[in-house]
């Protein structure tokens, strides 16, 4: 027996083929369906309690060749704030219900491959909505930075999905470089929206303090994900099973989702 075969051996020891058995897959269903139905009643609260508040969304396009000074920002539309939550968690429930339901089959033979399409799909755009909501909490309210932003959320959960698609679960070999490049794909949003929240502390001091435990405690909750996926791939203790990462990855979603969205509605959506 040759060396390289002994060490496809011990890999294969080391790292066995993903078991989702029936009883199992049928757990993680049902688990989806709860998380889905709780996000799906959260959103017709937030529907039903909401104000209409809104959030402007403006514009200061060049009036003249480059150097000239930019004009005053315009008004282009404005963003309705409750139904903008309501967005981002009810995207969350499409999601959560369909792989806990008619797409069941589809999703348990991905996950037994080590990879969830479903997930990267739904927080490609609900997560990246909820970062440029953030953004517009902290004062980021123009259209062109409001689209990069959302832009660069995108480009760190497709880095997050090519994470997946590259890498073998049961081969123990890892390329990083797709997390490497994610991870820093997602700061730049967050140092944009540090860098408007503390200017506009420094300037007026009046930012309200439920802005900051909103941008921190999201950003806790962002980088988990993070976490969440290097535990896996670097096999930590009980994330030596790809499943118990993907128990993670619903847990995760239903906190980050509940926790922005009831910040939100508490601070700025209730009825005073």
């Amino acid at each position: 027996m040759n060396t390289t075969q002994v060490e496809g051996d011990q890999a294969r020891r080391e790292f066995p083929a993903i078991e989702l058995p029936p009883e199992r897959a049928r757990r993680l269903r049902i688990g989806n369906l709860v998380v889905g139905l709780l996000h799906l009643a959260q959103v017709a609260a937030l529907l039903a309690l909401s104000t209409d508040f809104v959030l402007p969304v403006t514009e200061t396009f060049p009036s003249g060749p480059p150097g000239t000074a930019p004009p005053q920002p315009q008004a282009l539309f404005d963003l309705p704030l409750g139904f903008a939550v309501a967005a981002f968690v009810g995207l969350a429930a499409l999601d959560h219900l369909l792989v806990g339901g008619p797409a069941s089959r589809w999703y348990a033979a991905r996950l037994r491959a080590g990879i969830n399409p479903a997930r990267w799909v739904e927080y490609s755009v609900s997560a990246s909505l909820m970062v440029v909501l953030i953004a517009m909490l902290s004062g980021i309210v123009d259209v062109t930075a409001l689209t990069a932003l959302f832009g660069a959320n995108v480009a760190m959960i497709l880095f997050g999905v090519r994470m997946e698609r590259v890498n073998d679960q049961t081969s123990g070999r890892v390329d990083w470089e797709p997390f490497v490049h994610g991870c820093i794909a997602g700061l730049f949003p967050w140092i944009a929206i540090l860098i408007s929240v503390t200017g506009a502390e420094a300037e007026s001091g009046q930012v309200p303090g439920f802005v900051f435990a909103i941008i921190v405690s999201l950003f806790l909750f962002f980088m988990s994900f993070a976490v969440n996926q290097w535990l896996q791939y670097r096999r930590v203790g009980p994330w030596r099973d790809y499943v118990f990462g993907e128990w993670a990855y619903l847990v995760l979603s239903l906190g980050a989702k509940s926790a922005l969205a009831w910040q939100v509605f508490a601070n700025v959506l209730i009825e005073s």
